[in-house]
């Protein structure tokens, strides 16, 4: 794999670890602050907002300009909205900080994704984006965890100024290793009319419906721990470590078995996200089983991304960095639906278990989506004759994607 990715890593593992640490911190930014641990919390829903809006806005704005250019300026947004983050001294300031640095958020990945195919040859695509969103991954092994004790022992402002550093040094890696790419040349009209075509709203719909079902039950990972597997407060750093090394496994896997068949390895890894959530219901009673069960979880949440990101960035040839964008934003989006839905479920009286149930008939969902669109290409190529062949070969590997 090229030198480049590792670039592109640092950059995902500094965009992940500002993404999540917050988690961690409300006590310390709420106290500090004076605000309520509720309005701490909408910190995290306003970095959701920021990357839904940011996604397809910055990657439509920056679509003339060459793809390593925009990669920097991303990251200029990047080290801005965290540099803003370090220095707030009033809420507002610091939910300003935490938007802004959203906004760069799915641009980048979309962006980011287009870059790394286009560095390997097709048959490895889905195994560049793996190991670019590596970086997401391993910012939940190491980011979050190392972020959360930092902040804890310097105040959360530390973390912020941690993360900005790391967001210097993806900069500059970016320059020194990424080579320059051109920028598309299609215009704003043609690239928004890959959205006329059904199978990029059903792949954002796979993305959202995934998603959806790992944010259902990992949202809520800290009270059922606690609460029904009967592990202590402090073991849930090291419970969220497991799941991390599970995110960093299941996405290697997940680009591998995408670059052998896109869609083959959708459904086979929804199908397993469910049963493992399935699971979940019932192992969560159990220290020991709970904790093997997080590791699997997530495997199976995480290796969903390559091959869902290679199927969008196929079905949007025209405009695979703004689909690609927008399958941040679908992820996002699932994020917080499937948070969402599993607090309702814990307030309905269900129990801190029952958001395994929503998360698995939410993969469900996605599943019916994945046959769905499945059915779609057969007809599609029973249609053509001779295209049948042409449409399978291009589920096995990715076709070149156009500037």
């Amino acid at each position: 794999m090229p030198v480049a990715l590792l670039a592109l890593a640092i950059s995902a593992f500094a965009i992940g670890t500002t993404e999540f640490v917050i988690m961690g911190l409300l006590p310390e930014v709420a106290g500090d602050l004076g605000v309520s641990i509720p309005s701490a919390g909408l910190l995290i829903s306003g970095y959701a907002l920021g990357v839904v809006v940011g996604a397809p806005l910055l990657t439509v704005l920056g679509g003339r300009l060459p793809r390593k250019k925009m990669l920097l300026g991303l990251m200029v947004l990047f080290i801005a909205g965290n540099l803003v983050s370090a220095l707030a001294d009033t809420y507002g300031l610091l939910m300003t900080g935490r938007v802004v640095a959203a906004l760069a958020h799915g641009a980048f990945f979309g962006i980011g994704s287009v870059v790394a195919a286009d560095l390997v040859a097709p048959q490895r695509r889905a195994s560049a984006i793996a190991l670019m969103f590596t970086g997401l991954t391993v910012a939940n092994v190491l980011g979050v965890p190392m972020g959360t004790a930092l902040g804890q022992a310097l105040g959360w402002r530390s973390t912020f100024w941690a993360v900005t550093a790391l967001g210097v040094i993806g900069l500059l890696g970016i320059v020194f290793l990424v080579p320059r790419q051109e920028a598309r040349q299609g215009d704003l009209r043609g690239e928004l009319a890959v959205f006329r075509n059904p199978q990029v709203w059903l792949a954002l719909l796979m993305t959202a419906f995934g998603f959806a079902g790992v944010f259902a039950s990992f949202t809520y990972i800290a009270p059922m721990m606690t609460e029904v597997a009967g592990f202590s407060s402090g073991a849930v750093t090291w419970l969220l470590v497991l799941f991390g090394v599970g995110l960093f496994a299941g996405n290697l896997l997940g680009g591998k078995a995408g670059d052998r068949s896109v869609m083959k390895s959708v459904v086979v890894i929804l199908i397993s996200l469910a049963a493992v959530l399935t699971a979940f219901v019932f192992t969560a009673h159990s220290p020991v089983l709970a904790a093997i069960t997080i590791v699997l979880f997530g495997a199976a949440g995480f290796a969903t991304v390559p091959p869902l990101q290679i199927r969008v960035m196929q079905t949007a040839q025209g405009a695979p960095a703004l689909a690609s964008a927008a399958n941040i934003a679908a992820f996002n989006l699932g994020n917080a639906g499937g948070a969402w839905l599993g607090g309702l479920a814990i307030e309905r009286g269900l129990g801190y278990t029952s958001p395994n149930w929503i998360g698995a008939l939410l993969a469900v969902g996605g599943l019916v989506v994945a046959v769905v669109s499945i059915l779609l290409d057969r007809r599609v190529s029973s249609g053509t004759g001779a295209g049948a062949s042409e449409a399978r070969q291009k589920d096995r590997k990715m076709v070149p994607l156009a500037n």
